[in-house]
């Protein structure tokens, strides 16, 4: 949601940082990786206890994640440059799973059930996103939804600032990303039949 209607608060900024690495030399591709690597970190800071880091790394790995795409539409967008976007997302997201499934043992089992309930969304997502003749601003069609990277950022912050409550936050993610499967599934009944 915050993704699709926020965005165009945040752009001036993010074109201002694409233009700056796009002037240096950098690729949107670079940019991925540079990003994926800052982001992957952010479970093991998770599992060393450095929640602080791990929130810095997190949210400036999704900055990148934001800035790469614009640097793609200035330059030229690519298929292989989609691919690493929405894979090396996903890979994150896992790490900072996994950070706190091993940081927090107690709560391993709702963060398996969040870790279904992400497959599902994210399935349902990229299968519109294929079978839709609707092009968006990305290079497929983008599906809007509750749950979307900018609010499972928000939570994760929560999770890792306050793992006391991990297992109660862990299921209000999970409701949010049901409802956003609910929401997903009824705009593709609209648009593919």
């Amino acid at each position: 949601m915050l993704d699709t209607h926020a965005r165009k608060h945040v752009q001036p900024l993010v074109d201002k940082t694409a233009d700056w690495l796009l002037a240096r030399g950098l690729t949107a591709d670079g940019v991925t990786k540079i990003a994926f690597a800052i982001g992957l970190s952010s479970g093991v800071f998770i599992y060393l206890d450095q929640p602080f880091w791990a929130i810095f790394v997190l949210w400036l790995s999704g900055f990148l994640d934001v800035v790469d795409g614009t640097m793609a539409r200035k330059t030229k967008p690519s298929s292989w440059g989609t691919l690493l976007d929405i894979s090396f997302d996903r890979l994150v997201e896992i790490s900072v799973i996994l950070g706190l499934a091993f940081r927090f043992p107690e709560s391993m089992w709702v963060l398996l059930l969040l870790s279904a309930s992400i497959i599902v969304a994210m399935t349902i997502f990229l299968t519109v996103g294929a079978l839709s003749e609707k092009q968006g601003m990305k290079s497929f069609y983008y599906q809007a939804g509750l749950a979307e990277r900018t609010e499972g950022f928000i939570l994760f912050t929560l999770m890792i600032a306050f793992p006391a409550y991990l297992t109660a936050l862990t299921l209000i993610f999970i409701g949010a990303q049901l409802f956003t499967i609910f929401q997903r599934m009824a705009e593709a009944k609209r648009i593919l039949k």
